[in-house]
């Protein structure tokens, strides 16, 4: 048997319906009325007599008109996605019960599988030394199912971070999606695969000592959320005045989405703390990340000042948090007034920091605005390192887009070129894996990912490139990312709240200095498209050790120039460590570097390809350049002239069509590449 309930004051009758009574209306499915007050009202019924082994679906038909599904269902059928899902992705999906309802349905099955967990003892990293992976399964992996994303974890793990943050993988609207826009928060979303899947995959990280952080988004839901359903006011378009959950309008006019919940209903915060206590006892995810955490108030404005009642909203939902799993982490998108995020700090909780535009700036090379000392917590005057800073995230430009389309640029130096601005990748994490305090990487970031959020929309679908990984330039930055976590992971100078920091990034050069009972560091660093004479203003007089060089240094003068070329990082120290892969950071190709030719043209990629392919190629000298395309048959169809470029990398699209602009049939087709009478060719198959 089992015992179905739901919480619906206001409403005057409810029946189930189910594959019990093919969805028709049967008085012995006439659900009891439980009544405490007029606005705590329950409905229930017992149903005996069913198979254990047998998955059933059902709806609650309220007052005759709304069909809704239990908004605590753990899995709920689709009418409108659900056949797009595979049976690679969901094996065996129970068929939405077509023809005989409309809207989501709900699930339930009394002896259902139940998964078991090989980590029952899961030690957590320590909040201040969280390397975070933000990670879209949708546009990580093509399969986009949990069972593939768990053969990703080598890759993850070798590269040194402790934390995967998922974007939001509650039951969301449509299937395509990043997520934000939550429909029923007790079910994973079956366009990822099933339930114990992703059981299966928080064990596995557990078993790495990776955590795993749950994005969910408790600001706001939209039409399809049973809870906006089942009181709504059809005349004017929003929740009704007595919805138990959510204002009827948003108090913030200018950031809302979606119908907003009033987090001062004491049904809201029962709802939240179910929510929440769920995900951490039944699928053991160790945090949350909220979503737009500004919007939990109903004080009117735009959420930049200061609010009191914000406050203890959170203060009260993350203490509900700590009573289930007192190490759980509690980070927010908060983006509110310093003096506010400093309490939310101080009383444990994560802020998000967002330094993308500073580090894009000065990654570009430009001085205006490149200075990211906003991204360490003690610039901001806070006590605690709960300050979880960024340079690229889901909602912000690529770093490598805007190198590669508006880099700096003077002589031969130009950011713009592909494997300079890969450099300046680097650059720039030498100056954020160094600063003590929490940090996040947004998915590829460690391969200079270079296609802009806005390709071609901001949440659309984007491409997955791990044909990057297999790129020795790309694959460097990944080394070098992996070489600055290990430097902070064995070095507490590097991650310590103890750490004494001092910043100069203000200017076309920079410098972090860093002092700590076990060490001694200084990060020297020229943002600049020209030579920088830098004063590294070394603690002490004596041997330094260069960390990815192995050198060590001599100083006596303290108040010794250092000449840096365009791009260059050091990161010195006054113990010697173990020096990374040679090569990474000064970008020597391990697979050529004894081989004096340097003219070549990579392979595409995609290949075989359908709407576009790209190749990469070398020049080693500066060269009159031409790219020709031929058919099979040798016929000539596209020719570009690129004219007269510079050593260095260089990449080129084909998008399939010919000189005129018409689209090719599918085939295979050769890319010639010429310089000065020198020819590379390569084949490639065009698939439609």
């Amino acid at each position: 048997s089992i015992i179905l309930s739901l919480f619906a004051p206001f409403k005057d009758f409810i029946y189930v319906i189910s594959d019990l009574n093919d969805w028709k209306v049967d008085t012995s499915f006439c659900m009891n009325r439980h009544y405490i007050n007029y606005n705590n009202i329950h409905y229930w019924l017992m149903i005996d007599s069913l198979d254990q082994n047998e998955e059933y679906a059902f709806q609650y038909l309220v007052d005759g008109e709304i069909r809704i599904a239990d908004p605590y269902t753990e899995k709920v059928l689709d009418p409108w996605n659900d056949h797009y899902i595979s049976n690679s992705t969901y094996p065996d999906l129970k068929p939405y019960p077509s023809g005989k309802t409309s809207q989501a349905v709900s699930t339930f099955q009394i002896n259902k599988t139940e998964y078991e967990w090989q980590v029952v003892d899961f030690q957590k990293p320590l909040q201040h030394e969280l390397i975070i992976y933000e990670l879209l399964i949708r546009d990580f992996i093509n399969a986009h199912d949990y069972a593939t994303l768990i053969d990703t974890l080598d890759y993850l793990e070798n590269l040194g971070i402790n934390a995967i943050e998922l974007m939001p993988i509650n039951e969301f609207e449509g299937n395509s999606s990043w997520g934000y826009n939550t429909s029923f928060y007790f079910a994973p979303d079956k366009y990822y695969g099933p339930a114990n899947d992703l059981k299966r995959f928080i064990d596995e990280c557990h078993s790495r000592g990776i955590a795993v952080i749950m994005d969910i988004v408790l600001n706001h839901s939209y039409g399809q959320s049973p809870l906006v359903r089942l009181y709504w006011d059809s005349a004017n378009n929003k929740p009704s005045s007595i919805n138990p959950w959510y204002n009827q309008v948003s108090p913030n006019p200018i950031f809302y989405w979606g119908y907003d919940f009033n987090h001062e209903s004491l049904n809201t915060q029962e709802f939240v703390d179910r929510v929440t206590s769920f995900w951490l006892t039944e699928y053991k995810m160790d945090g949350f990340r909220f979503d737009f955490t500004k919007g939990f108030t109903n004080k009117s404005g735009d959420g930049w000042a200061y609010d009191a009642s914000r406050i203890t909203i959170l203060k009260r939902i993350a203490d509900e948090i700590w009573a289930v799993n007192s190490t759980a982490y509690v980070i927010l998108e908060h983006f509110a007034e310093n003096s506010e995020e400093k309490i939310l700090s101080d009383y444990g909780m994560v802020l998000w920091g967002n330094s993308n535009w500073n580090y894009a700036q000065a990654s570009m090379g430009y001085v205006s605005e490149s200075d990211f000392r906003w991204g360490y917590y003690g610039s901001r005057g806070w006590d605690e390192a709960n300050l979880v800073t960024y340079m690229e995230s889901h909602d912000e430009e690529r770093l490598m887009y805007k190198n590669l389309q508006w880099g700096n640029h003077s002589g031969d130096y130009d950011i713009r070129n592909l494997a300079i601005a890969l450099n300046r990748i680097k650059l720039a994490a030498g100056f954020f894996f160094t600063l003590p305090g929490p940090k996040m990487i947004w998915q590829f970031e460690e391969l200079g990912y270079d296609v802009s959020i806005d390709d071609p929309c901001r949440i659309c679908e984007k491409p997955i490139r791990w044909n990057y990984f297999e790129d020795w330039r790309r694959k460097s930055v990944y080394k070098t990312f992996q070489a600055l976590i290990k430097l902070r992971k064995e070095n507490d100078v590097f991650k310590s709240p103890e750490t004494i920091v001092d910043l100069s990034v203000s200017r076309e050069w920079k410098r972090i200095r860093l002092s700590h009972p076990s060490m001694k560091a200084v990060i020297i660093g020229n943002f600049d498209v020209m030579n920088r004479s830098i004063n590294p203003i070394f603690y002490n007089t004596g041997k330094w050790y260069e960390y990815f060089t192995g050198d060590s240094v001599e100083v006596t003068n303290v108040n010794d120039q250092f000449v840096l070329k365009p791009g260059e990082l050091r990161i010195y120290t006054t113990s010697k460590l173990e020096t990374p892969e040679q090569g990474i950071l000064s970008d020597i190709e391990p697979y050529f570097e004894n081989i004096p030719e340097r003219f070549y043209l990579s392979n595409n990629y995609p290949n075989p390809f359908n709407s576009f392919t790209t190749f990469e190629y070398e020049l080693d000298f500066t060269s009159n350049v031409e790219i020709k395309i031929f058919d099979l048959l040798g016929r000539e169809i596209f020719i570009t002239n690129q004219g007269y470029q510079n050593s260095g990398l260089y990449r080129f699209s084909w998008d399939g069509k010919d000189s005129n602009g018409l689209d090719v049939n599918s085939g295979i087709y050769f890319a010639v590449l010429k310089k000065n009478g020198d020819i590379k060719i390569k084949k490639m198959t065009l698939l439609k």
